[in-house]
């Protein structure tokens, strides 16, 4: 794993930074990023899952970051509710090769899997992220989110061959009051992959003690330098 206050292992020679701004689809200015312990993920491009279809919607905003900057370049993964994504082993292939590219993208040093997946697509989503990984050079950490919910009590993913799963502790639904109150309580997330950072919500607070030497992203729209200062 990747830890924030750790030197990292001989997987990865590549420290991610303590803190991580999410940077969505808005423009989004943020040369005023001049510290080596803050990164910017941004969302590169979103697939669809469509019946057997792969659609690609390239990242339409512009995105302005200073070169010494450490860049994670997410995909975010979708699937059709109503016409149902086959699943197969073609849309597999198609979305590693999309996600492979954007290490080709200028100065990107990680990349970030988005996929709010569904009992029904977890398998899929376990072999994606197992093929995906060997054709990743070993010194680029690969990373992803999951629901808050996965990493309390759903444990499915814990062997997954990623380098960190950040928890999603916002915009949780009905599971919202349960999650608060567990790590309220002083509760941990149970799956190892979940223990190395926090995803957290920009203008959503929480009344939680944070355990240490944890890594923290946070989602927001529209970064400005005061914004930043507040994390701080």
């Amino acid at each position: 794993m990747l830890s924030a206050c750790q030197k990292p292992n001989n997987k990865t020679d590549i420290k991610v930074p303590s803190i991580i701004l999410w940077a969505w689809e808005t423009p989004e200015n943020l040369k005023f990023i001049n510290d080596e312990n803050i990164g910017v993920a941004y969302l590169s491009q979103t697939i669809l899952l469509k019946q057997d279809d792969v659609e690609l919607r390239p990242r339409r905003q512009p995105l302005e970051v200073n070169e010494s900057t450490f860049l994670i370049a997410v995909t975010r993964i979708e699937t059709n509710k109503i016409s149902r994504a086959t699943l197969s082993d073609k849309q597999k292939s198609e979305i590693i090769e999309l996600v492979l590219r954007t290490l080709k993208q200028k100065n990107v040093n990680a990349i970030q899997i988005d996929f709010d997946v569904v009992v029904s697509e977890r398998e899929f989503y376990r072999k994606l992220l197992t093929d995906l990984r060997p054709k990743i050079p070993q010194n680029i950490p690969l990373t992803i989110t999951a629901l808050a919910s996965f990493c309390i009590g759903d444990n499915w993913f814990g062997d997954l061959p990623v380098d960190e799963a950040v928890p999603m502790i916002f915009r949780m639904g009905k599971d919202s009051e349960s999650v608060k109150n567990y790590l309220a309580s002083g509760k941990d997330f149970n799956d190892s992959l979940c223990k190395n950072s926090y995803g957290l919500a920009f203008d959503e607070p929480l009344n939680v003690t944070f355990q240490k030497n944890r890594r923290f992203w946070y989602f927001h729209n529209n970064w400005t330098e005061k914004d930043l200062e507040k994390i701080k």
